[in-house]
């Protein structure tokens, strides 16, 4: 199709000023094709970035919306749809936008991956492995398909077929870093049986930080499996050091939220929760990272009346739609301030609503985000009803834990030790602020004593929550449900109580990060 000579010049128009960052040139350059082609959907697509650079959540929503009516072809294109449509937390059209696209014939293996791994971040890892199953009999030994199909039968449970797709994979695509990485994570390595030479081989010749950052740590776990320590703490540091490069993370930004939180007013009508006797009844778990959230979840998805449900966005996104502002990370500064003025009774309904179609039966159900933590003022404003329990761990099992571990895009405060013990301390500020402001609203979850006696803590649990217990909780090798977190491996496994914690060996190494928490820790006190 011919593009006309109009809309031909404002796409150079519109090339020259993103080029130069001009936002606002772009943007009415943008506006002049739609009204020529109000169905562009690539248009439609920059308008949505551009909103989003200029903090507008509602609009840029908005675009990404009509973007998908209006629908694509293009490979490329179907990509960026997926991924604005995850930014939003629009979950039902991204599943139907997939269920469509993946009829159309010559879909290529690039696009069903990353169709699958959308699915994977719903916590959908049984369609994610559906498509992929199919994806495998089209082009069964295209590595990436291998590899993404490996990482849901992981958070499937199926660890031993994940072993031999990713054997496979690596056997025609020995550099991906990525492959490696989860290969490493499905069984304890031991001394005959291990990758670690292959590791080191690669980290010597791999120059782009991702792919370090994924063989360190491969590395670092492999190495840790095998009781050398010296060098697994030299493959961390590598690791930490190769991720924390680019992540831009500034300790005084999250000081100066979680002050803001602290200073926001307080609803004392909502400090109490509220026994409504029918409908949804949500169960917000959270805490740090690595503190045992995952654990909690597994044992509560064993009660007949909940529905566990994993790792939500689904109060954030509400917070960005009531506030109007687009932001990085679950909340920001201008969240807070304008969160002020909002109507926190339809935020609640929106959030029930957007949710509806992942429900069954059950009444009750989970939402595991760990770092809800920030947002459990705003959740007692909008859900009088929630339960909200809250995951405690040791302070340097929790950090050391959240040093070891590569996250995707979030937490960059946990590569550094002096960075990762100052958010702890002001994660443990807040947590005291909230148990202050809403008295009864949060129950405190001890992870060491919920491995030592889950029977006991569980009671305890369900008591608060308004349910009763019951035993099949405890039964977690009998779960099913996909796992997408990065415990996946470690939930399948019955409740263990550690002897000695796993930063033990590595104690001599985390002076910066023990010192940092004790020295503060005893101003705070």
């Amino acid at each position: 199709m011919t593009v006309p000579r109009d809309t031909e010049k404002l796409w150079k128009d519109f090339e020259v000023h993103a080029d130069r960052s001009d936002w606002i040139a772009a943007r009415n350059a943008l506006a002049g094709i739609l009204k020529l082609q109000p169905d562009d959907t690539f248009a439609l697509l920059q308008m949505s970035y551009i909103e989003s650079l200029h903090g507008s959540y509602r609009l840029a929503r908005q675009f990404t919306l009509d973007a998908c009516r209006a629908g694509s072809a293009d490979p490329g294109v179907l990509n960026d749809l997926c991924n604005r449509l995850r930014t939003f937390n629009e979950a039902w059209v991204l599943r139907e936008m997939i269920a469509n696209a993946v009829l159309a014939p010559g879909v290529p293996p690039s696009l069903m991956v990353s169709f699958a791994g959308q699915l994977g971040n719903l916590n959908d890892s049984q369609t994610a492995i559906t498509l992929l199953d199919r994806a495998k009999i089209q082009f069964p030994s295209h590595a990436d398909v291998l590899i993404a199909r490996a990482g849901a039968l992981i958070h499937l449970g199926r660890f031993d077929e994940a072993e031999t797709e990713l054997v496979q994979a690596l056997a025609s695509s020995p550099a991906n870093a990525y492959g490696h990485w989860l290969l490493s994570r499905l069984r304890k390595q031991s001394k005959d049986s291990n990758h670690v030479a292959r590791l080191e081989q690669l980290l010597r010749v791999t120059k782009q930080p991702g792919g370090m950052a994924l063989l360190a740590f491969a590395l670092h776990k492999e190495l840790d499996d095998l009781n050398d320590h010296a060098r697994a703490w030299k493959a961390l540091v590598q690791g930490c050091q190769a991720k924390r490069a680019n992540s831009g993370y500034r300790t005084s930004e999250s000081e100066h939220l979680v002050s803001q939180l602290i200073g926001f007013p307080v609803t004392p009508a909502l400090a109490e929760p509220t026994h409504a006797s029918e409908g949804r009844l949500p169960i917000f778990i959270v805490g740090m990272h690595r503190s045992g959230t995952t654990l909690l979840e597994q044992l509560l998805s064993g009660h007949g009346e909940v529905n566990a449900i994993g790792e939500l966005y689904d109060f954030t996104s509400q917070m960005r739609y009531a506030t109007d502002h687009h932001c990085k990370g679950v909340l920001d500064a201008t969240i807070v301030e304008r969160a002020k003025h909002i109507d926190f009774r339809e935020v609640g309904h929106r959030y029930l609503a957007g949710i509806e179609w992942r429900l069954g039966k059950e009444r009750y159900f989970t939402d595991k985000l760990p770092s809800n933590f920030l947002n459990i003022g705003f959740i007692c404003r909008a859900l009088p009803q929630a339960r909200i329990l809250h995951m405690v761990r040791d302070p340097v099992e929790t950090c050391f834990s959240n040093l070891r571990e590569l996250f995707s895009e979030a937490n960059a405060y946990s590569y550094d030790q002096i960075e990762l013990a100052d958010y702890f301390l002001q994660y443990q500020r807040l947590m005291r602020h909230w148990h202050a402001a809403y008295p009864g609203r949060v129950l405190d979850v001890d992870y060491a004593e919920l491995t030592r006696d889950p029977q006991r803590v569980m009671e305890g649990v369900t008591r608060f929550c308004g349910l009763q217990f019951m035993p099949d909780m405890l039964e977690l090798e009998a779960r099913t449900r996909g796992v997408s977190t990065a415990s996946a491996v470690q939930v399948r496994d019955k409740v263990i109580a550690r002897d000695k914690p796993k930063w033990q060996p590595y104690a001599e190494y985390l002076r910066s990060l023990t010192d940092r928490l004790q020295s503060k820790q005893a101003v705070a006190s």
